[in-house]
């Protein structure tokens, strides 16, 4: 097996088509999805990834998700962030922060947070802003753009017909392009590690 192989591109790969699917691909369609030229290559993935803990073979000698695969979070219900109210604790699902915040991984990029600039939208210096590329941004949509060859991220408006970058702390004046928009892409998620 070649050094250079992706491990984590192939088990997020196989988680995709598991949530999607609900079943682990075929070897055909593995060959197929992973680009092996051969079910043997198929077959020495597989055997590393029983190593790992990502698969196991059932009773019927098929392979399954093994103890690593879901690779989530377990997801215990709801908190009440208003009033007090009694919580109970039930498993609702395994979910992984992949799974819940990405939606196409392949055009999904992550930017440190530097400034205060959208303080007021809940985005703090030092957070961390998933960022999709090729999305259509929209009005209201917060952007990761360069303007006039400077990058920043703001609000996507239009105004009076032109587009505008806003931002969410009124300190802030109004961005207008001069010369030129490029849109780096749509932020679709925030991250804050407390601690």
């Amino acid at each position: 097996m070649p050094k250079q192989i992706d491990f984590h591109s192939i088990i997020l790969k196989l988680r995709q088509f598991h949530h999607k699917q609900r079943r682990l691909p075929s070897f055909s369609e593995m060959q197929h999805f992973l680009g092996y030229k051969s079910k043997g290559g198929v077959s020495v993935l597989i055997a590393h990834l029983v190593k790992m803990g990502l698969l196991e073979k059932d009773k019927a000698g098929k392979f399954v998700p093994g103890p690593d695969f879901a690779g989530g979070l377990r997801l215990l219900g709801s908190v009440q962030a208003g009033f007090p109210s009694p919580a109970e604790e039930e498993l609702l699902d395994t979910l992984t922060l992949d799974e819940f915040l990405i939606k196409k991984p392949n055009a999904t990029y992550i930017v440190k947070v530097s400034g205060d600039s959208m303080i007021d939208e809940g985005i703090k210096e030092g957070d961390l802003v998933l960022v999709e590329r090729g999305r259509q941004a929209q009005p209201g949509d917060i952007v990761i753009a360069q303007v006039d060859g400077q990058w920043t991220m703001k609000f996507f408006e239009k105004k009076d017909g032109k587009i505008v970058l806003r931002a969410a702390n009124k300190k802030y004046p109004l961005i207008v392009p001069q010369k030129e928009l490029v849109i780096g892409g749509v932020v679709v998620a925030n991250v804050r590690k407390y601690k």
